[in-house]
């Protein structure tokens, strides 16, 4: 199976822990991605995903919100030589779609559901679609 190297996105949507939370929302739906990731400096912070906009805007969301207000801190992560399949694996564990991607330190990409899917579903093909 592939290496979530070779699947994750490295175009990186971030945002700022005291960015506005529908401005983070705003800026997921023009990139059309189901989650941004939050830093503090170069550090990875936490990460704001649909469901926890959804949850937001459930409890009554205030105007003035901000990311750090709704994010999940300190967010699972997964090494870029893992497998997709180990990363899937941890998704499903945890419940959640998408995982940063980090070496060492630093945070390099980011890898959804949906990607792993991709790769999985190609694999599968009788066409190769």
């Amino acid at each position: 199976m592939e290496t979530v190297e070779r699947i994750m996105s490295r175009n990186l949507l971030t945002a700022a822990p005291e960015e506005r939370l529908r401005d983070a929302a705003k800026r997921m739906v023009g990139r059309r991605v189901g989650a941004i990731l939050v830093l503090e400096g170069e550090r990875l912070a936490g990460i704001l995903t649909e469901r926890d906009v959804l949850r937001a805007v459930g409890n009554g969301l205030d105007p003035d919100a901000l990311v750090s207000q709704w994010m999940t801190r300190g967010p699972e992560t997964v090494e870029p030589s893992a497998t997709a399949e180990e990363a899937l694996a941890l998704m499903h564990q945890g419940g959640f779609r998408h995982l940063p991607v980090v070496d060492g330190d630093a945070l390099v990409g980011i890898v959804s559901v949906r990607d792993v899917l991709r790769v999985g579903v190609q694999d599968a093909s009788p066409r190769g679609v």
